[in-house]
């Protein structure tokens, strides 16, 4: 009857992801469209993100898939290292380091990790996000921290 065991998989944790965000945004104050309170946003995206997921798990049931292949164990550690390392870091270390620590980290999961592409990723996408996040939007978070600033 499950023609795509990964697209039931899938829309199952978008579902589950969006469902928690809406409840633990659930003592929030919503607001209005115009005057949006600090639950409106999140319970927005979440709604889209159930959305998107009962379509998976709706396609898991017409369209067939290629069945689920060997779990990388590697790559989850990597990735999930990356992110550790990155919550840990960013306040004491800086955007600037810890954004590329993250990139790096979680690259060398991948069977097609170079060095010189991951650089050049790292580069630009830590340029971009401290222009737009640290500059733009005014994100509270170092560019470079305290650890390597007296």
């Amino acid at each position: 009857m499950i023609r795509s065991m990964k697209d039931l998989l899938a829309g199952l944790i978008y579902m589950f992801f969006g469902a928690s965000a809406i409840w633990i945004a659930r003592g929030y104050n919503m607001g209005t469209a115009f005057k949006m309170g600090p639950a409106y946003f999140p319970t927005v995206l979440s709604t889209l993100l159930i959305l998107v997921g009962s379509i998976s798990v709706i396609r898991a049931f017409i369209l067939p898939g290629t069945p689920i292949g060997a779990i990388s164990f590697k790559g989850l550690f990597l990735v999930t290292v990356s992110i550790v390392v990155f919550g840990l870091m960013v306040r004491g270390a800086g955007l600037v380091i810890a954004l590329p620590l993250l990139l790096f980290i979680s690259a060398a999961a991948s069977v097609k990790f170079r060095w010189q592409t991951t650089f050049m990723i790292a580069a630009g996408l830590t340029i971009f996000c401290v222009l737009v996040f640290l500059k733009g939007l005014g994100v509270p978070l170092p560019i470079v921290g305290p650890w390597f600033v007296g």
